[in-house]
């Protein structure tokens, strides 16, 4: 579960900035390059900050799935 919340966020984040970023001030364009550094971050150190704050949060981590 917790990897489609991730993903989600960091998709919500993209879209939203890039919006702000043509509409209202080309400012905005510096998140989503943040979110994109920190998507590449965790891809070289299976770290991010989002599944710390997740696991406080008590949501439940990704495992095996039911078939059927």
């Amino acid at each position: 579960m917790q990897t489609r919340i991730v993903h989600a966020i960091a998709g919500t984040f993209i879209v939203v900035s890039l919006l702000l970023g043509i509409y209202v001030n080309q400012n905005w364009f510096w998140l989503t390059g943040f979110v994109g550094v920190n998507m590449w971050i965790h891809a070289l150190t299976d770290w991010c900050l989002m599944y710390v704050v997740l696991n406080r949060l008590g949501v439940k981590k990704d495992g095996a799935k039911c078939s059927g």
